[in-house]
């Protein structure tokens, strides 16, 4: 058996506890430790929720999470804080401090393991700054170090949260939408980017992602998330035309699929799971 660095089983997702529909329905997904997923699906098909819940951002309302081999909402919240510090979630839309400088901002991506008086003194005074100028160099954004937040535009802003992540030591990556404010050529470097990072460190990947082109390339496992639902859960070759016009089916997928080779085998239509079947 593989092993599995994060984990649900039957879980569901509301946003209040009196929430009549559940954002995510009965999803059970095994991620193993270094592997790396990309998550597709419509917008608002719950993929921003699921990497959340994984984050343990937010608690599941039925159903079981773990991670190694334990199951965080059932810990202390101590404990649990001490295991969340092992993942990163970068947001597609990140929170930066509009008046920081850019190479404080990188550093917060050191808060979780850092006490009090370090992170009151890297505000001040950022002394780990060779740390934050490596991470924006991933980026080609190194000369951004010392600029201001609200100077920078969305494409750059985006990167700067990426940099957070390399400056952090976490082992679980979670990383939402990471490509909308990048052209093309800049989307497929900033990828590689994360991947290599990721392969470097030894850390599992979970990466939403709306172009389904890159994801299809990129990916050797591709999760396919609709109305709160794990649609499919195929490797890489498995996924095909067929199934991504099902996975956006109703909108206009006319972007999102490329081109396979005729001798790609046809998988059976939906999961390999069929607990995840809508």
């Amino acid at each position: 058996m593989r092993p599995t660095a994060i984990g649900l089983e039957n879980v569901s997702v509301s946003f209040a506890a009196s929430a009549q529909h559940d954002v995510l329905r009965n999803i059970s997904l095994k991620i193993a430790p270094q592997e790396q997923v990309a998550i597709i699906g419509p917008s608002g098909a719950g993929k921003t929720t699921l990497l959340e819940t994984l984050a343990m951002a937010r608690q599941p309302s039925k159903g079981v999470y773990t991670l190694n081999n334990q199951q965080p909402w059932q810990l202390s919240s101590a404990t649990r804080h001490e295991l969340r510090a092992t993942i990163f979630l970068v947001p597609q839309i990140p929170p930066l401090p509009p008046r920081q400088r850019v190479v404080t901002t990188v550093l917060a991506g050191k808060l979780p393991r850092w006490s009090f008086w370090q992170a009151l003194s890297s505000l001040i005074y950022p002394t780990q700054s060779p740390a934050a100028f490596k991470a924006l160099s991933a980026f080609d954004m190194q000369d951004k170090l010392y600029s201001r937040v609200d100077r920078l535009s969305g494409g750059e802003r985006q990167r700067v949260s990426l940099a957070r992540l390399f400056a952090s030591d976490a082992n679980i990556m979670l990383v939402d939408e990471p490509l909308s404010a990048l052209d093309p050529t800049l989307a497929a470097s900033v990828l590689g980017a994360i991947q290599r990072e990721a392969t470097m460190r030894c850390a599992t990947l979970v990466c939403s992602l709306h172009q389904v082109e890159l994801a299809r390339l990129h990916f050797p496992r591709l999760v396919g998330v609709r109305d709160g639902c794990i649609l499919f859960d195929l490797p890489q070759a498995a996924v095909t035309n067929e199934l991504i016009e099902q996975l956006y089916a109703n909108q206009d997928i006319t972007s999102k699929i490329i081109a396979h080779d005729a001798r790609t085998p046809q998988p059976e239509l939906l999961s390999l799971q069929d607990g995840n079947v809508c």
